[in-house]
């Protein structure tokens, strides 16, 4: 019975190893060597238990071949005293013949007896290959895993390196995010754009006082044709002869 369990008992150690490891992972090229070496460890441990059953199988085998040899002979030996009595009693000889016969019935009996063990050993043997097939399969089993896990190793190791990179890159965007650095920038644009306000007011009051400036020359050009037209006129105006008008007069 401790053979039937020992691979259910495997079985259960190594999901707890490998849970535990699960849970503690953070290395995971260590956590998948270790898982490894538990699988070899677990498995060699499981191949004695299967070595052991089939040692028994073995064993009793040659117990059911040696009954079955013994039962033989004890046949033969039958058979023997039977043909002894046989030619004793035809001899007339009666008593010799009796105890011959007896002979050959305490020989069958020896033969029931070892065939009654013959047939205990067939069925001890049955079940005993029966329990040794399912622990050489789930040996086998147990032989794949660990082939399929030493094959994904690498595999599970780059794997396991990128969901960590990209669990790094989330919680790096997660405190970008947080920071928000978009509402700095608003702010300095929008410093920017009250400078280039400033600016284009500047440039404004600066347009307007050279408008003022060119208005004034303007307006100075405009006295002196005023004056001159007034010279033209008083020259045109006086005619030959007349006096001019004299200052103060009405």
């Amino acid at each position: 019975m401790a053979q039937t369990s020992i691979l259910g008992r495997i079985g259960q150690l190594v999901r707890a190893n490998v849970n535990a490891m699960l849970d503690q992972a953070e290395d995971p090229e260590k956590m998948l060597d270790q898982l490894i070496r538990d699988f070899t460890n677990n498995i060699a441990e499981a191949e004695e238990a299967v070595a052991q059953t089939v040692g028994n199988l073995r064993l009793l085998e040659d117990d059911a071949r040696e009954a079955r040899e013994a039962a033989a002979e004890w046949l033969s030996k039958a058979k023997a005293a039977s043909d002894r009595a046989e030619t004793l009693r035809a001899q007339g000889n009666t008593a010799e013949a009796d105890r011959f016969d007896a002979l050959a019935k305490l020989a069958l009996r020896r033969e029931l007896s070892f065939e009654d063990q013959v047939r205990t050993f067939d069925t001890q043997i049955s079940q005993q290959t029966e329990l040794t097939d399912k622990l050489k399969d789930g040996l086998n089993k147990l032989r794949l895993k660990r082939e399929e896990l030493v094959q994904k190793r690498d595999e599970l190791v780059s794997r396991a390196k990128m969901a960590q990179a990209q669990m790094q890159v989330q919680q790096t965007l997660k405190e970008v995010s947080v920071l928000d650095p978009t509402s700095e920038l608003n702010r300095f644009e929008e410093r920017i754009r009250r400078q280039e306000a400033q600016a284009r007011g500047m440039e404004e009051v600066g347009m307007s006082s050279l408008e003022d400036q060119f208005a004034e020359l303007e307006s100075g050009e405009d006295e002196l044709e005023v004056e001159a037209r007034l010279a033209e006129l008083k020259g045109k105006a006086l005619p030959s002869g007349a006096p001019a008008l004299e200052s103060g007069q009405g």
